[in-house]
Formats: C-alpha cells, structure tokens, sequence
C-alpha cells in the first residue's frame, strides 16, 4: 500500500469562486514561461521531493477548500528585488473537491494526503458550486 502523497493547503486571496480562480489562471499574469499556471511564494518548501511525489495544491476560496491542482514542478523565480522564491507549477487542470471549512492562515501548510478532502467524482466537476454561505453552513453541520 503506497503512502498518500503530501500536499499544500493555500489561501486563494482574492478569489470568489472556482470560476474566478479558472479566469486568474488563463491570465498571461499567472503563467510561467512554459504557459502553465504558477504560484509564487516566498518560501521553499523543505519537503519539496514528497511534494513532488504526487502532491497537489488545495485552493481555500472563501473559507473553504473547493479544489486542487496537481503540482508539476518547482521552479526559482528571482524577481527584480534579487530574492529566490519558489515558483510552484501546477497543471492546468482544477478538480473540484468536496467542500471543507477551512479558518484564514497565512501562507501555505502541509496537508497530508490521509487529511485531503476527496476530489468530487468526474461525473460532478462540472457541475454549479453552491454559494460561499451555504456550502460552509451545510460544511458546519457536516452535511458536505
């Protein structure tokens, strides 16, 4: 029995909705060279190799984590100010998951696989979120 990969659990800041999120990532701003989606972020992660072993980044939008993407890579990025950051890639593809409370923090945290909300099935990705307000009511009483 493999190990289930370990993960990020990343604010999305300023996203609405997955849609939102979908619209920021086809933006020239949010890709890298190569055309694939990118989050920079100051630090590096220590446990880069099991990231890398499978391990996606779950999207917190609106106090709840609704999705995640599948990290490719980690690249340097040095912007103008000379500092190294971390410039995770990620597929392009969002898979939706099942709706769980999350509380603000900041930064990104390690999320172990065993802690991972489910993704959604197929046959429901694409399908209507439902409001901020009444997924995180049904996720309070443990419904979703």
């Amino acid at each position: 029995m493999t190990a289930a990969p370990l993960n990020l659990i990343k604010l999305s800041v300023g996203t609405e909705s997955v849609e939102s999120l979908i619209d920021w990532q086809s933006s020239k701003q949010a890709r890298g060279p190569d055309g694939l989606p990118r989050h920079v972020t100051r630090m590096w992660p220590r446990r880069d190799a099991e990231l890398l072993q499978g391990g996606s980044i779950y999207w917190v939008i609106q106090g709840l984590v609704q999705c995640r993407q599948s990290i490719v890579r980690l690249d340097e990025v040095v912007r103008e100010d000379g500092i190294r950051r971390c410039g995770i890639v990620l597929a392009p593809e969002i898979i939706r998951t099942t709706t769980v409370q999350k509380r603000p923090f900041q930064g990104w945290r390690y999320l172990p696989g065993s802690e991972a909300p489910p993704d959604l099935p197929r046959t429901r990705q694409n399908e209507d979120a439902l409001p901020a307000a009444l997924s995180a009511a049904l996720a309070d009483i443990g419904v979703i």
